[in-house]
Formats: C-alpha cells, sequence, structure tokens
C-alpha cells in the first residue's frame, strides 16, 4: 500500500509507519501534526531562509509544534554568545511552539579552533542560561508547557532535557549529541560524559515510566546524534575479558541501553526520531534497528532518521491520528521559493517588529494552505502487545532490518512487512 502526499508543491515522499498501539475507548481521536528541522543554520546567511521554513511550517493547520533537532551553528562557526543570541531570536519567530534539542556544533565541537577554542562545557552552561533558561515553556510566539530534568534536585543542571504531551502522547528531548556523545578517549575521568549519562538515562526511564501509567499511545524520543545502533554490546558480566582493547569505547552504550530498558517498561510504541549521518534518498528513512540482550529484535521500537537534501527548504512532517491505522504518517515536505499568497485562508498577522541587523523579518511571506487529507497515520493491537514486527510500507524502498550484532543470539528469523 502507497501513499503519497502532494501539499504545498510536487508530490512527497510519504512512508507510513505501522507500529503496536493499545485500544481506546474513545469513539475519535484527536489528530495533530508536528514538524522536524535540524542543522539549517550553517552561517548567518541561512539565517533568514531558516525563518522563512518555520513561518512555512507554522502555517499548516494542524501543526501543534516543531522541534529544532539540533545544531544552531557550523562546526566551523565561533561559538560566541552572539551568534546564539541571534539564533534564539529567529526560533522565537516561530508561530507555533518550538523546542530545541541540543546537537554536536552547539556545545560539544566550541574547543576547536575555528570554534574559537572554547571550553565546550562552558559553552554548554551558556545554552542552559539562555536557550533553555525557561523553567516550564517552549520558544515561539505560542508556547508549549515543558517539564525540564532540572526539576529533580539531583539532576537541576541538565535543563535541556525536557518532558511534554500532546494528547495521549508523549515526547522527550535529551542531549545525546554526534560524535561519540563527547566521550573522550584520553586519560583521566570522563566528568563530563558520566554525569550526562546517567541523567539522560534517569530522564528517559522515568518519561518511559510516565507514559507507560498514564497509558499512553506513544513514547517519541528526539536526540540529535546517530547513536550507531548496529553497534551495541549487550550488558556483560565478564565483558572486561574481552580481547578487543583497540576498539573504541562506544559514547552511545549507556544510551542504549537505556532505550531498551524503556521499552520493555513502556509496551506501546516507542519511536526515537533523530538526525541522520548524511542525506538520505528519500530524506529520511525508517527502520528497527535495536535488538535487547538476548538478541530479540525489539519490536515496540522504530527509528525514524531524518536526512533532507536541503535541510533550509525541506523538513518532515509527522502526522498523527490515533483514529486511523497506522496512525503516523512520515513525510518529506518543502517550501515553496516564491509563496503566492493563499486562496482561501488568511495568514496570522505579522507581528509588530523591525527587521533585526542580519535582515531577518518577524513574519516571512505567507505561503498556501495545506489541502486537507486524511492520510492513515500507529495499528492497534490488544492488550498493548508489541507487534512481531511491524510493516513498513515505502513506495520504493524496502526496509531494512539489521541483523543481530556478532556474538549475540537470535531468536528465530524476522521478515519485514512489504
Amino acid at each position: 500500500m502507497i501513499h503519497r502526499v502532494t501539499r504545498i508543491v510536487a508530490p512527497a515522499l510519504a512512508v507510513c509507519l505501522a507500529l503496536s498501539c493499545a485500544e481506546k475507548t474513545a469513539a475519535a481521536e484527536p489528530r495533530f501534526e508536528f514538524g522536524v528541522i535540524s542543522s539549517t543554520m550553517r552561517s548567518a546567511a541561512d539565517e533568514a531562509m531558516t525563518q522563512q521554513i518555520i513561518d512555512a511550517i507554522g502555517l499548516e493547520p494542524n501543526i501543534a509544534f516543531i522541534v529544532y533537532d539540533g545544531n544552531l551553528k557550523s562546526a566551523s562557526e565561533r561559538c560566541d554568545d552572539a551568534v546564539y543570541e541571534q539564533r534564539q531570536q529567529v526560533l522565537e519567530t516561530s508561530r507555533v511552539p518550538l523546542v530545541v534539542v541540543p546537537g554536536r556544533h552547539d556545545w560539544a565541537d566550541c574547543d576547536r579552533a575555528q570554534a574559537g577554542g572554547y571550553d565546550p562545557t562552558e559553552r554548554l552552561d551558556f545554552l542552559r542560561q539562555t536557550l533553555f533558561a525557561d523553567n516550564s515553556s517552549s520558544l515561539g510566539q505560542s508556547t508549549l508547557a515543558l517539564t525540564r530534568e532540572s526539576e529533580v534536585a539531583r539532576f537541576h543542571a541538565y535543563r535541556e532535557n525536557v518532558r511534554w504531551q500532546v494528547d495521549d502522547t508523549v515526547f522527550v528531548g535529551l542531549n545525546v549529541v554526534s560524535g561519540n556523545n563527547h566521550y573522550s578517549n584520553a586519560g583521566g575521568r570522563n566528568g563530563e560524559y558520566d554525569d550526562r549519562a546517567i541523567a539522560t538515562a534517569f530522564w528517559l526511564e522515568h518519561a518511559a515510566e510516565y507514559a507507560r501509567r498514564r497509558r499512553a499511545h506513544a513514547l517519541i524520543v528526539f536526540i540529535e546524534a546517530a547513536p550507531d545502533f548496529e553497534r551495541y554490546e549487550r550488558a556483560d558480566r565478564f565483558s572486561w575479558l574481552r580481547f578487543d582493547r583497540n576498539r573504541s569505547r562506544d559514547g552511545y552504550l549507556e544510551f542504549k541501553r537505556s532505550l531498551v530498558k524503556a521499552a520493555q517498561i513502556f509496551r506501546g510504541p516507542v519511536i526515537v526520531i533523530h538526525e541522520g549521518p548524511k542525506p538520505l534518498p528519500h530524506g529520511f528513512s525508517i527502520d528497527q534497528p535495536l535488538f535487547d540482550d538476548k538478541g530479540d529484535r525489539l519490536a515496540n521500537l522504530t527509528r525514524i532518521a531524518i536526512g533532507p537534501h536541503d535541510p533550509v527548504t525541506q523538513w518532515i512532517k509527522v502526522d498523527v491520528n490515533f483514529a486511523k491505522a497506522p496512525p503516523l504518517l512520515v513525510s518529506l515536505r518543502r517550501i515553496p521559493q516564491t509563496p503566492p499568497q493563499p486562496a482561501s485562508q488568511s495568514p496570522a498577522a505579522p507581528l509588530e517588529r523591525a527587521p533585526s541587523a542580519s535582515g531577518i523579518m518577524p513574519v516571512p511571506p505567507p505561503i498556501p494552505p495545506a489541502a486537507p487529507a486524511e492520510p492513515p497515520l500507529l495499528p492497534k493491537l490488544e492488550e498493548r502487545e508489541p507487534a512481531t514486527t511491524p510493516p513498513l510500507i515505502a513506495p520504493t524502498i524496502a526496509p531494512t532490518l539489521t541483523q543481530p550484532p556478532a556474538g549475540m543470539p537470535g531468536r528465530g528469523s524476522m521478515q519485514g512487512g512489504s
């Protein structure tokens, strides 16, 4: 079964994501959408285009929020205070709530000479005091209520780790960055990494328990890094006896173990969304890459990797409707370069602001509203038990099912849907 989305411009690639979910007694569930963008601002020249894509997403009729999934700057751009302040101003113009997930270039790469030679930990603290300063709400002209990990006394520093809820879907944003998660292979203790890994594990598992107790439809996790799911080492009491000392330490190991635990705590759909390591043929990919410690594929965990070819004009839309089967539809969207005036819907009124020094206007030219559609969007399963292997339906490519890592026992054969 193939679905195509034709809103705004030429047919966009759409993929139905089939996952398990609990049955609900309500006759009609609320429908909403959210947008995901990442790495759109490589320099000051990209700020105006980033504002335009944010505004275009905000004009979609059912968009509940936008997630900026890491990297407010490029690796070669300086990590100066003024850069962060200017990028925050761009994000604040969003018509809809906008949540920021930290990326590698936002702090972990700041010790590079071309980035200013900053202390990465100090830059992360600066972001916590500015970009993540609001305890209870997102960025944007309209805001979304957030719960930050900093509300837990033990983890008061980790303001960037957040949780929010729309209807019966729970969302989590975590500080897990590319570049091996800022793990240092040099001698000595990885103080920043070790402490952050503990905080990340706590917040992820806490969110899974939160979702379980509220009988949530799904748990959706945002991180910036591609956490190398193909390399997963199960917990082993005698791992120190292995003769693989020359192999680099996996900086995502603790996160993946916590993700396995979270998928076992919350038996509904767990969806991980992260930036892909490079542009993807269709702008995104969907698979089920993670196995548990017994070598069994986690049937209720699905990964969506995003990788548009042009991040400043393309974005990922996720349409959520638990009254449909399957209830999630993922599609790649593009904004028009010269948006015409909408014929049937007036755009939101512009803010009474003057343009900034970089030429950014509070509200870019409007685009036409999206045509109404009813895409099939996660299937229902009794008693909240996960499906065996949820089928992934794609127009041109078959889903990728990763084989268990070497040395891990497999249990039976797994086949993907076609």
